[in-house]
């Protein structure tokens, strides 16, 4: 009987000890030393993220005034726009020869055309995918508000931070946050027209029309699979989203009220401060709550937020525990392949990548 015992309690811990464990959410830096810098293992305040058709991580060097492509395998990075210069010129040349001013952030269309939010030239531009020819797609390079129902490229912005494919690929729509506006860009036919806001800073209501609805400082916004888009109002403090179909704005999260609070609670009646990024992926919407140093995540079924990145305190790091890795203004996240996410840890000049 002993024996018996003795084998079965020997087959119990062969199992217990072979049987796979859960891994520990961890954080690691992509790119980036932790100083300014313009190398393959530097960055200068990274902003806007995205992948791009062929895998690689594209981002916004800001202070560098450049647009770079980082190969996640080799971890090489080339220049894809922009020559180091803060100014606007370049039309009609290659991307890289041009100069660019803050740009913010950067998406792909369907033909893989790379459009680029450039904030201080208050304009839209766009690198050709075949040619590699940067050219105005919206904007004159003054800022203002005109422009409405006719072409884009003739139109005034006032800081644009945002931009994002609809679904379908023909239409941009443009955070236009210095006229508390979102524009829509049609690329086909190159005109331009204001889908939502209407200038003044007040209060969203929850459940209002999309038309004759105020934004207080829509600063970026994310799709999901076609049927809502996602828009965080930075001066607003808080997420909201936008029915597509009905054509209605709906109340996510934050309380409009600036602080950080409401970890494990309603995200609507939580505290944010200044979000200035979004990304979705399967019922699950993060945020860069950037002057709260972290990122938070709703789980959208249950509507609960909670940190999933930073420690609430501005700082660089360290890496490995992500609820012990401080940040410094994150201002973009994004979801990559494998469900691993991509954090532009800005002021802390590094990319971090946070895997679940």
């Amino acid at each position: 009987m002993k024996m018996k015992r003795r084998e079965a309690l020997k087959t119990l811990l062969v199992a217990l000890v072979g049987r796979p464990t859960a891994a520990s959410p961890s954080v690691s830096t992509l790119i980036g030393t932790g100083s300014p810098g313009y190398s393959d293992r530097e960055v200068n305040n990274p902003y806007g993220l995205t992948i791009g058709a062929d895998g690689s991580l594209y981002f916004c060097d800001l202070d560098n005034q450049r647009i770079r492509r980082l190969d996640l395998k080799s971890r090489v990075t080339t220049t894809v726009a922009g020559n180091g210069a803060r100014a606007y010129a370049g039309d009609g040349a290659a991307a890289a020869a041009g100069a660019l001013n803050m740009p913010h952030e950067i998406q792909f269309d369907a033909a893989g055309h790379l459009y680029i939010a450039e904030r201080d030239n208050h304009v839209i531009r766009k690198v050709d995918a075949r040619t590699g020819i940067i050219s105005t797609v919206a904007g004159t390079g003054t800022p203002g508000f005109s422009g409405d129902g006719g072409p884009a490229a003739r139109a005034q912005l006032r800081q644009p931070h945002s931009i994002a494919v609809a679904p379908g690929g023909r239409e941009l729509l443009v955070c236009d946050i210095g006229n508390h506006r979102i524009r829509r860009i049609d690329l086909a036919a190159g005109t331009i027209a204001t889908f939502a806001g209407t200038g003044d800073r007040q209060p969203t209501p929850d459940g209002a029309p999309l038309e004759g609805t105020p934004l207080n400082g829509p600063r970026t916004m994310v799709f999901d699979r076609g049927r809502s888009l996602f828009l965080a109002l930075r001066e607003g403090n808080a997420i909201y989203r936008i029915d597509l179909r009905r054509r209605t704005l709906h109340h996510v999260a934050g309380t409009g009220e600036q602080g950080y609070a409401g970890d494990g609670g309603a995200a609507r009646a939580a505290r944010l401060a200044g979000p200035k990024g979004l990304a979705w992926s399967r019922g699950r919407l993060l945020i860069a709550d950037t002057e709260n140093h972290v990122i938070r995540e709703i789980d959208l079924e249950s509507g609960i937020i909670r940190t999933v990145l930073g420690t609430g305190q501005r700082g660089d790091g360290p890496d490995g525990d992500p609820r012990r890795c401080a940040l410094a203004r994150p201002h973009a996240v994004l979801f990559g392949a494998g469900g691993v996410v991509y954090v532009a840890d800005s002021e802390a000049h590094r990319i971090r990548i946070l895997r679940a």
